[in-house]
């Protein structure tokens, strides 16, 4: 479709063929061969080279950014394919100290092939480029030794950094930069326009938005890497089912609906929290200083469904009651989903988050509902005995 139009539009109409008798939606083609005497189609010689749901699903996240999408099995295969394919001959992996963690564990994995994981802060530019230049420890290196990956906002902090100048310094130093755009998805963030060599999402997430397929993709302008990804897709065999890509595309259609509902709301339960007296710190782009004002600027239609915050006192059961005290909020992992869910997020081992953080996945329920389950969650902290001694308000 042309680019005239929206990038909403064309994600809407996506793999459909305009052709009389033909379905106006992409089929569901659950195929694992294709008619292929002589020569092989490109693409089309086996099932695990392609399959007409994964296109039609490239063709739509692919117009959200104005580039091509190779899409996965997971959001981790994504990763691992853009790992293997950009680490290579690099020394190390820069990466955010409060990123994502099963990011964290992948890039531990490559260490032992000589790409060694470098934490940093994404926002103190400096420390980035001393990253990026290899000084510090391990000494001087040469230009074009590291790659960058960026994540903005983070999971499950929400801290936002700068990608224009990100990329600046990734460019200056020779390094191709990542960005996991899962948090804002693309439209409401477009990692590719401010000089990231690829964006990450995983499609379990916001894209698919309906907490029922597992999915990955990776989005980029860069032909060689693109041909490179699809063939670590093809050989390491981190290909998407058939119907796991037809649900993925179905509930990519109403995304421009749900992010824009959902990032709404999210600010409004954002602020509500920020002066609830149960509650120690909230982290979310449109109310958090100094990340508000960067977070205007590069996400100018909103912030996403994302946010968390830590009560009082911070401690892991403490945060456990009230997650475990909601009536509407579904107590589960994951975020992006049409319904509400909620988890104390240090939980899992390897987070990095306090242990009161609660992430919230602000779902597409009426605001005002979820502001009074929360509130109604966060009243049983005077209730929880063992800590009555700590004159929680």
């Amino acid at each position: 479709m042309s680019g005239a139009f929206s990038a909403e539009s064309r994600l809407i109409h996506a793999g459909t063929q305009r052709v009389a008798g033909q379905p106006a939606t992409p089929p569901l083609v659950p195929a694992s061969i294709y008619i292929s005497a002589g020569e092989p189609r490109p693409g089309r010689g086996y099932g695990r080279e392609s399959n007409p749901g994964w296109e039609a699903l490239e063709q739509a996240l692919g117009a959200v950014e104005d580039a091509e999408a190779v899409v996965f099995a997971s959001g981790q295969a994504a990763s691992m394919a853009l790992m293997l394919a950009l680490a290579k001959g690099r020394d190390s992996i820069v990466l955010p100290s409060d990123g994502y963690y099963g990011t964290r564990v992948l890039a531990d994995k490559l260490r032992p092939h000589g790409a060694v994981p470098v934490h940093v802060d994404l926002q103190d530019l400096p420390a980035v480029e001393r990253a990026l230049a290899g000084r510090g420890a391990r000494g001087s290196r040469g230009a074009g030794s590291s790659l960058l990956w960026t994540e903005t906002p983070t999971n499950p902090l929400l801290r936002v950094a700068d990608l224009a100048r990100l990329a600046e310094l990734a460019a200056t130093a020779g390094a191709p930069m990542v960005t996991d755009n899962t948090v804002a998805t693309g439209l409401l963030q477009r990692p590719l326009d401010s000089g990231a060599t690829a964006s990450l999402y995983s499609l379990t997430k916001s894209l698919s938005g309906h907490s029922d397929v597992i999915g990955g993709a990776v989005v980029s302008r860069d032909g060689e890497l693109l041909a490179a990804l699809r063939a670590w897709r093809s050989s390491g065999g981190a290909i998407p089912g058939p119907f796991e890509a037809w649900l993925a595309l179905r509930g990519l259609k109403t995304l421009p609906l749900r992010i824009a509902r959902q990032s709404q709301s999210a600010l409004a339960i954002a602020r509500h929290l920020a002066a609830h007296p149960r509650v120690a710190a909230v982290h979310y782009p449109g109310v958090t200083e100094p990340a508000a004002e960067l977070a205007s600027r590069q996400m100018p239609d909103g912030f996403g469904p994302l946010l968390s915050f830590e009560i009082i006192p911070d401690q892991a059961k403490a945060a456990d009651k009230v997650v475990e005290s909601s009536t509407l909020i579904i107590p589960a992992t994951s975020f992006g989903g049409v319904e509400s869910t909620w988890e104390r997020r240090a939980r899992w081992t390897g987070e990095t988050a306090p242990d009161g953080l609660i992430r919230l996945s602000v779902g597409i329920e009426p605001a005002a509902d979820l502001i009074t389950d929360i509130d109604a969650a966060l009243k049983t902290l005077k209730t929880l005995k063992t800590l009555d001694h700590l004159e929680v308000p």
